[in-house]
């Protein structure tokens, strides 16, 4: 998380992923030719300004002795996110290479499940992009078709991690058919109005998975508060042009109407909770267990939900 920009890009990124083969996770990148061919077009979107490629990366452990659905985690990973054509302020954009936060976190997880042998199937899926201004990047206004069929009309280039993980979760859902899907992002900056630096916000279709993962988050000081889910607030994300539209408009419930978004691409009903860490990846300040900079929040947590409910 704290490598520039220049020297962790998503090239780079999934060159490192693939490294991990040596400690028996199996890999598998999805390159620009092959999310074309499979319709990943609204996480292609995001990354088509820059000059680097985009990648869908699938990281399995196979540690059950028999073939039981695997537990899926799914990251975003913006490698740099300069906002595209909206563009971000100047100030503190050099943080932006933080924006593959969630993606590191589901990496960070399935080393450590394949370095103590846990014994679950489990299966980590990260998109990774670079979102970059130029002739060639996505505008506002530009419509695309998502994997799961479903159009988004892009009003804001600088709400992409959706775009990315709305293609990644309905690719996880339909290929693995999980026990459930918990997807990590540093999504909103709503939620560090609402939460600051000191909970995550949890947004989930299931109560039972949202308990254990509060209990989880208590019992490693990686704290989580449940946010709401209604389909009340869909009308905010529809779209007069597509199927729907990628921010809210109107203002308002920034992290709710994110997570309204992206439930639209579980399909099939999978348990499923979605991690808005944008408060707790970094830290401009030192903590209790961190000196400021990047802390991994997510792997402690999710990691001890693996351990206490499915081991």
């Amino acid at each position: 998380m704290s490598e520039p920009g220049n020297v962790l890009h998503p090239d780079e990124y999934a060159k490192r992923i693939n490294t991990l083969k040596k400690l028996g996770l199996k890999i598998n990148v999805f390159d620009k030719k092959k999310l074309k061919k499979l319709g990943m077009n609204a996480l292609l979107g995001v990354g088509q300004g820059s000059i680097r490629g985009s990648y869908l990366v699938t990281i399995e452990w196979n540690g059950a002795k028999n073939n039981s659905k695997p537990l899926a985690f799914v990251g975003k990973g913006v490698c740099f996110d300069t906002g595209g054509y909206s563009l971000k302020p100047a100030k503190f954009m050099e943080d932006m290479t933080y924006d593959m936060a969630g993606s590191a976190t589901v990496v960070g997880l399935m080393k450590n499940l394949a370095i103590r042998k846990a014994t679950i199937n489990a299966v980590g899926v990260v998109g990774l992009v670079e979102n970059m201004v130029s002739g060639n990047a996505q505008r506002p206004g530009d419509i695309v078709k998502s994997y799961s069929g479903q159009t988004i009309e892009v009003l804001n280039t600088d709400a992409e991690g959706r775009l990315v993980l709305a293609d990644a979760l309905t690719y996880t859902e339909k290929k693995y058919k999980p026990r459930f899907i918990i997807d990590l992002a540093t999504l909103t900056g709503a939620i560090i109005v609402s939460l600051g630096s000191e909970y995550a916000g949890l947004f989930s279709n299931n109560d039972k998975l949202s308990k254990q993962l509060l209990e989880a988050g208590d019992k490693v000081e990686e704290k989580l508060w449940r946010m709401p889910l209604h389909k009340n607030f869909d009308k905010l994300i529809n779209s007069k042009n597509a199927d729907m539209q990628n921010i809210n408009y109107v203002g308002g419930a920034g992290s709710t109407t994110a997570a309204q978004f992206l439930q639209r691409f579980i399909l099939n009903k999978t348990p499923w909770a979605h991690l808005d860490i944008a408060g707790m990846a970094f830290s401009k300040y030192g903590g209790a267990l961190n000196s400021g900079g990047a802390t991994s929040y997510g792997v402690r947590l999710l990691n001890k939900l693996i351990e206490d409910n499915y081991e």
